[in-house]
């Protein structure tokens, strides 16, 4: 894999927090918590792309009560899992 060498600028509270992950073993360094930070956003900015033309081809988004039935379904009938 080709790497590159870029500068960015961060708030200060994320620096810390990222750093705080790396010292606490969720990465083996910055550049690695960073880079995996990005591949995850671009993984999900790729699957909501994905969903937009899914939904494109079948006649677009649900509606409102497409997505109250969906709701529906997944509580069950005395509403579960409502909080």
């Amino acid at each position: 894999m080709t790497t590159m060498k870029v500068a960015v600028s961060l708030p200060r509270e994320t620096f810390e927090r990222a750093k705080r992950a790396v010292g606490r073993g969720r990465a083996a360094s910055l550049s690695a918590y960073v880079t995996a930070a990005l591949e995850q956003k671009a993984t999900f900015d790729e699957l909501g792309d994905l969903l937009d033309e899914m939904l494109a081809e079948t006649g677009g988004a649900m509606t409102v009560s497409e997505k109250k039935r969906i709701d529906r379904l997944i509580r069950g009938p005395k509403g579960r899992g409502k909080k």
